[in-house]
């Protein structure tokens, strides 16, 4: 199989109630052609009998899966990704729960390995909460699956989602860590940093240190990272804006290390402000080296550069 499109988009507020500006975005999300969307904020998705879950399938063409108390949910291509394990309890610190599947990669076989797939949502206000949070995802990098011969094989993972909070610049063209002196929003100086060792508070990039160290990779880090690779992966994901600080990577999607040899590509596809407040994250696999992966053939890091198209930056028709 060739590309594999995963999509990971916080739409805010689910369209706020408007089914026409949710169709719309939906639309443009099913334009991408993805196989599996890791999405947040689906406030509402459970009224009237999950209504809005099904309407979104229709306009996706995929199916769907709720997270708990609406928060984020997982929607797949079911002739490429298949559902073999729903995980309703995530653990008890979570202000928004995440959407956490075991998911078989059909194309694979029903002998390879399947993977840990996962949306979330991290807590808005508090960074001690946050650092929590960001350790309960780890237990999704270490899923064991029953395999013949290999009893405790851990299985690979993909996360996704809203950080509310910041990476560590690793890459050239990543977005700087704001000025915490020149975000004029108060509660949001305290919303996105912390106390370090010294005394003093420093924004809060905790998230991002606790995910690599459990052997999760920052996948647009990873691209941009690479002789080959681009800065427009590390594109922004939400605008600057006066109260809130400048252009921020917020919006993440993570790998387990064992998957980095199938990305192919990570870009930005920008909406427009009306639309929602966060951008569209775009990982491309290769879906042969994602094969081999779970199969467990050896494939070598880094051996896909970028052959799967170019990164692009665009908006959301209106």
């Amino acid at each position: 199989m060739g590309a594999i499109n995963v999509l990971c988009w916080n739409f805010e507020r689910n369209g706020a109630d408007d089914p026409a500006k949710r169709l719309r975005a939906h639309e443009k999300l099913a334009s991408l052609k993805p196989h599996l969307i890791l999405r947040q904020e689906m406030w509402g998705a459970e009224a009237n009998g999950n209504t809005i879950i099904y309407e979104l399938e229709g306009a996706l063409g995929l199916r769907g899966w709720l997270g708990p108390k609406s928060c984020t949910a997982v929607f797949a291509d079911p002739s490429v990704f298949r559902a073999v394990r729903e995980w309703p309890d995530t653990g008890p610190m979570w202000v928004l729960p995440p959407a956490a599947l075991t998911m078989r990669y059909v194309p694979a076989g029903n002998e390879a390995t399947p993977l840990s797939v996962v949306s979330y949502h991290l807590n808005y206000a508090s960074a001690t909460h946050r650092l929590a949070e960001a350790e309960w995802l780890t237990t999704w990098a270490d899923k064991r699956w029953p395999i013949p011969g290999d009893d405790n094989l851990t299985i690979p993972a993909i996360l996704g989602g809203d950080n509310n909070g910041y990476p560590v610049r690793g890459a050239a063209g990543d977005p700087a860590l704001p000025d915490m002196a020149k975000i004029r929003d108060r509660r949001h100086r305290l919303h996105r940093s912390y106390v370090g060792p010294d005394g003093r508070r420093q924004m809060d990039t905790r998230v991002d240190e606790t995910l690599r160290t459990a052997g999760l990779e920052d996948v647009a880090r990873y691209r941009a990272t690479l002789p080959c690779g681009s800065a427009t992966a590390v594109s922004r994901t939400v605008d600057g804006c006066s109260t809130h600080g400048p252009d921020a990577r917020i919006d993440r999607i993570y790998v387990t290390t064992d998957l980095l040899a199938a990305v192919a590509s990570v870009d930005v596809i920008e909406v427009p402000l009306d639309v929602s407040d966060h951008h569209i994250v775009r990982l491309r696999l290769d879906g042969d080296r994602l094969s081999d992966i779970l199969n467990r053939q050896p494939v070598g890091i880094g051996a896909t550069h970028g052959q799967l198209g170019e990164h692009v930056r665009e908006g959301v028709p209106q």
